[in-house]
């Protein structure tokens, strides 16, 4: 056996050696990622106990490799692809683990329990007489990510068994987010108020994130679930709005037949309270029902990068053609940013659907089309940025648009030149990977840099 043991490397450090043991898992139809998760820190638990016994990183390993259940026709398939790394003599155990059911009733418990608190979180600010709805709608509007997103955090505060410090500091930061938000008294109408309701939820995502990843958000890894997951929470989102607006047009309809007026109810309660509840009931199927929506997600990026990026290039060719700018009034600015952040959203969400070892193919050749019809882009709406505020001077709204093009260049253009590299076999895919988890804190940041920052240097009108 000494000979085999070598063979594995000494030079592969056991953190890479679990990456690979965690990227070939994760794409296989068989195992979902929330039981991959559960395997991987059942891994590390036995590494760590027989490293304590004094065998080798190595050695631990590929021992923990073979006590592990319910993997012995996906570690064969991988033995067969990594003969080198001595799988073959190690993975014949043929255990079954599963979810127990009180398990699975208890997390459902809690998730219900949490959109239900949520939900009525809602409610509490009509309490103190402000009106969803009405004047006070601007309120809400800038607190709204209050009412979910702790709650969301929480919920993988509970699952991931978060240490107690984390758990601590993870409040700590929403508790002052809300001080911080609240404290200025913004004039109605204001835009920095604006510009704080739109780029708090960026902010405090990645709280959300930091939950997530269950203490290890230092690995590129683990971020890029959390890509994945964000991906897949919005399409679960998308589909349930889409089943409430159905529940709400019946609902209408159906009072309306016996001459009741059910928009008050629609109003006042389903709508605001559906709105933050579906969130963490999202979560929880992307959570719970991975094997779904695996199916689904890669299919729908497949479908729409390619029209996208038809889209953009026609933009191009019109806007070139025409000879007419980018209108950087603030409304059609946020619509054309949200259309860049769509695309680097299925930038995102492609790159953590696609096989790390696979060759470049056609979809690859689609893709980066679609990065650099969007940094064409981008840079055609920088340029429209710095001809208005030479023009008429620095504002909130053109401050906050130009550092966001300007994070949105960098991500697309250093991402475009790595993917470049990996289609002429120059680098890795991994490298564009790290990238783009690496770069993800920058969106928060600046989004944090608004909502602190701006009242603060342009007032509060």
């Amino acid at each position: 056996m000494a000979e085999p043991a070598t063979e594995v490397g000494s030079s592969d450090s056991l953190e890479g050696q679990i990456d690979r043991w965690r990227s070939y898992l994760r794409r296989r139809q068989a195992i979902r990622p929330v039981d991959a998760e559960e395997l991987e820190d059942h891994l590390r638990g036995e590494v760590a106990q027989l490293r304590g016994a004094g065998l080798t990183e190595n050695e631990a390993f590929l021992v923990a490799v073979k006590r592990m259940g319910a993997l012995d026709v996906i570690s064969n398939e991988f033995a067969r692809e990594h003969s080198e790394r001595l799988w073959k003599q190690l993975v014949m155990s043929s255990t079954g683990t599963a979810e127990s059911a009180d398990e699975s009733r208890t997390e459902t418990f809690v998730v219900f329990a949490l959109a239900v608190v949520a939900a009525l979180a809602m409610k509490v600010p009509t309490l103190f007489g402000l009106d969803w709805g009405g004047e006070d709608m601007p309120f809400y509007l800038r607190n709204v990510s209050f009412f979910v997103l702790p709650f969301v955090a929480g919920y993988f505060a509970w699952k991931r068994r978060l240490d107690a410090r984390t758990r601590l500091w993870l409040a700590l930061a929403f508790a002052t987010a809300v001080l911080l938000v609240n404290v200025y008294p913004f004039e109605v109408g204001a835009d920095t108020e604006a510009l704080t309701g739109l780029h708090l939820p960026i902010a405090l995502w990645l709280l959300v994130g930091v939950a997530y990843a269950g203490g290890r958000w230092g690995e590129s890894a683990r971020r890029m679930d959390f890509v994945r997951f964000s991906g897949e929470l919005f399409i679960y989102y998308a589909l349930i709005a889409m089943g409430g607006g159905v529940l709400i047009a019946f609902t209408m309809g159906m009072f309306g037949a016996i001459g009741v007026d059910a928009e008050p109810l629609v109003q006042d309660w389903l709508l605001p309270c559906g709105m933050v509840g579906a969130v963490l009931v999202a979560s929880w199927l992307v959570e719970a029902k991975q094997s779904v929506i695996e199916n689904m997600a890669p299919v729908l990026t497949r479908i729409f990068t390619p029209l996208f990026a038809l889209a953009l290039v026609a933009f191009l060719g019109t806007m070139i053609w025409t000879g007419r700018g980018i209108d950087i009034e603030r409304n059609a600015l946020i619509a054309f940013d949200l259309v860049l952040v769509l695309v680097l959203g299925l930038l995102l969400y492609s790159i953590s659907a696609r096989d790390p070892q696979a060759p470049p193919g056609a979809f690859d050749l689609v893709l980066v089309l679609l990065l650099v019809s969007a940094l064409v882009a981008d840079a055609f709406a920088l340029a429209a940025i710095a001809a208005r505020i030479s023009e008429f001077g620095f504002s909130p709204n053109r401050v906050a648009a130009l550092g966001e093009n300007v994070l949105l260049l960098g991500n697309l253009g250093w991402s475009t030149v790595l993917y470049l590299r990996f289609l002429r076999g120059r680098g890795p895919f991994a490298s564009l990977e790290r990238w783009q988890t690496a770069y993800l804190p920058a969106y928060s940041v600046w989004a944090a840099i608004v909502v602190v920052g701006f009242p603060a240097v342009f007032g509060l009108d």
